[in-house]
């Protein structure tokens, strides 16, 4: 319920606006992000599987940036290759979401009645359990795996999109030329391409912008708490995770992977709010 209700809040106060300073920052990250994903090989500075026994817990240095774990292996190029795993899941989890989500919520608001009140208790019930307690369920059930994991993290995202596509729906088919055009013998399908997608379209893309974050971020936590796929797969969770043995003396093994989601997080964050404060001068 916590994204629905920050998309909700449409404040025309100016200083609650994204700077756009930050916007750019957020955008110079994401595209980081997106050529981690793309081409680690260019930008990781070493192999992330190279073994070098003489090399171990070493800290941040000039020839290993973020450091190296317990088998000598350089921490910075195994977060620029997990980023792929981490990124795509979340992606993943949140189209499922945003697809599945905004059915239920079309089907929901334009045939009401019976078909509203079964589909809404169901997300009533959805959204009474914290999104992370359903995707550690559901995974619990699917199993680990990337595949697996992008689907439990994103059915667990479902009722938020449902919820909010449902207003929208409520929120267009209450306005006069709609009902003309339903008493004119629009046929359902015209009239839903043409009038009610159109204008339910940007408040959906802004929450799945929101909701990628949450998606990584839930998709990251499972896979520290050791639900994620297995080893030699490595996401930003897994190495949070590996990390945790040398703590004490390799602060830095655990640090980093976290610091990495947590700018990812913050990077989409800043960008759906800004696409938020951009739908509510519309």
């Amino acid at each position: 319920m916590t994204l629905l209700t920050a998309l909700q809040r449409r404040s025309d106060d100016p200083r609650r606006r994204m700077p756009p300073a930050a916007v750019t920052m957020a955008v110079l990250v994401l595209l980081t992000m997106l050529a981690c994903v793309l081409v680690p090989g260019l930008l990781a500075p070493h192999p992330p599987d190279a073994v070098v026994p003489e090399a171990a817990l070493l800290p941040p240095g000039p020839g290993h940036l973020l450091g190296t774990d317990e088998l000598g292996r350089d921490l910075l190029s195994r977060i620029i290759h997990g980023s792929r795993l981490s990124l795509v899941v979340g992606a993943a989890a949140t189209l499922l979401a945003l697809a599945a989500g905004s059915l239920v919520g079309l089907v929901s608001g334009l045939f009401g009645g019976i078909v509203d009140a079964v589909l809404m208790r169901v997300v009533d019930i959805m959204l009474a359990f914290p999104a992370l307690l359903l995707a550690l369920g559901a995974v619990a059930v699917l199993g680990s795996s990337p595949t697996r994991l992008a689907v439990a993290v994103g059915v667990s995202n479902i009722a938020t999109f449902a919820r909010l596509v449902r207003g929208d729906v409520l929120r267009v088919r209450a306005r006069p030329y709609i009902k003309a055009a339903t008493v004119s013998g629009v046929r359902p399908a015209r009239l839903l391409l043409r009038h009610v997608l159109p204008n339910i379209g940007g408040p959906a893309l802004s929450l799945a912008v929101l909701g990628f974050g949450v998606a990584m971020l839930e998709s990251s936590s499972l896979s520290f708490l050791g639900f994620g796929p297995s080893p030699p797969a490595a996401d930003w969770g897994i190495l949070a995770a590996a990390g945790r043995a040398n703590l004490a003396e390799a602060w830095w093994l655990s640090t980093f992977p976290g610091v990495a989601v947590a700018v990812t997080v913050l990077a989409t964050t800043a960008l759906g709010r800004a696409a938020q404060d951009r739908l509510a001068v519309q």
